[in-house]
């Protein structure tokens, strides 16, 4: 590692620890570097020049710039990950009556632990998938609960109140139809259509609005696209955040804006993608994000959310680790089914 990039390392590495600028005497005194204070102070020139460092207007010290971070991430870190979080990744995979699903959640909730960050698991894109089947599950003389499933697994339900006009047979009539009707039908396209065969249900039920708006609202929540996020409050302690309503404030939204993440995830083709800071109320936001490919399971994303200033060493490392060691353990159980099936024949 040459001179120019061991000082950008040390000038990330120290700002992601203290979130206070660096100057050429701070690398002096913390890190033992045995150039003097001019000749660092001309490397800084230097990587500023480059865009890889900026001044701050408060002292003489530097920041990484986004571009000084993703230099970081692509040339500089360790690409190491803890031993506790290996050890705890292990302990879920390692646990075989796990769904998957499951493995994913302790997975994300693991990863805020570890790195005192917000995580996100984000299921597949509603816009890809389409209605399986409508099923009815009585539940008493008076209520019902109806039960969607698409295509990808996802499995919505609603349960609504049943008034003395109404027969458990009409409902079940209205599911048929909607089964006739809707099955195979692209969730985006669920609250148009039902929309179309509203008068329909007039044939079947007599209260039909009751279960045309219990059916219309677990649509719409089928259109939604699936988000849950873990350690939303250890953003909060984060300086960047701590005292500023707004900045809080648009953190609260992103986390309930799917498209946000949808759009990290096109900004790269590769499993991992990184989003370093932005403009406007984004500008101290990163997002790492990584798509989770499993055989034979549908596609998701899992991210961590943070300051610009985040550990991207602890937190990419811990991605790949997490994105390997699950990759390793499906696929390597997938081949084995293969393999006992084969056998079989």
């Amino acid at each position: 590692m040459n001179r120019r990039d061991r000082i950008l390392k040390l000038i990330v590495e120290h700002f992601i620890k203290t979130a206070q600028p660096v100057g050429s005497q701070t690398l002096i005194n913390e890190y033992g570097m045995s150039y003097s204070s001019a000749t660092i102070r001309a490397e800084m020139n230097a990587l500023e020049g480059d865009g890889l460092l900026e001044k701050t207007h408060t002292s003489s010290g530097r920041v990484p710039s986004s571009k000084g971070y993703r230099y970081y991430i692509e040339h500089l870190r360790e690409k190491s990950v803890s031993d506790e979080f290996k050890y705890q990744m292990q302990a879920i995979l390692d646990l075989k009556t796990q769904s998957i699903d499951n493995v994913i959640k302790e997975s994300c909730e693991i990863l805020s632990q570890m790195t005192s960050l917000a995580s996100i698991v984000l299921g597949p894109n509603a816009k890809e998938e389409k209605l399986a089947s409508v099923q009815i599950i009585p539940l008493s003389s008076t209520s019902a609960t109806c039960v969607f499933v698409t295509d990808q697994g996802y499995v919505e339900n609603k349960t609504f109140a049943l008034s003395e006009e109404v027969q458990l047979s009409d409902i079940e009539n209205c599911v048929k139809l909607l089964n006739e009707r809707l099955k195979g039908t692209a969730i985006s396209e669920l609250v148009a259509k039902m929309e179309a065969i509203r008068p329909l249900l007039n044939d079947y039920v007599v209260d039909k609005d009751i279960i045309y708006q219990a059916m219309l609202e677990a649509f719409v929540g089928f259109a939604k696209d699936r988000l849950n996020t873990y350690g939303t409050d250890n953003l909060f302690d984060q300086p960047e955040f701590a005292n500023d309503a707004s900045k809080i404030r648009h953190l609260l939204e992103l986390f309930e804006s799917p498209e946000v993440f949808r759009e990290v995830e096109d900004e790269t083709s590769g499993d991992i993608s990184i989003h370093i800071g932005g403009e406007g109320d984004e500008e101290d936001v990163s997002i790492i994000s990584a798509k989770v490919k499993i055989p034979g399971s549908k596609e998701g994303s899992i991210a961590i959310v943070g300051p610009k200033r985040m550990d991207y060493d602890q937190v990419v490392s811990s991605m790949e680790y997490l994105l390997e060691e699950l990759e390793r353990r499906y696929a390597s159980n997938n081949r084995k089914e293969s393999t006992s099936v084969t056998k079989e024949k």
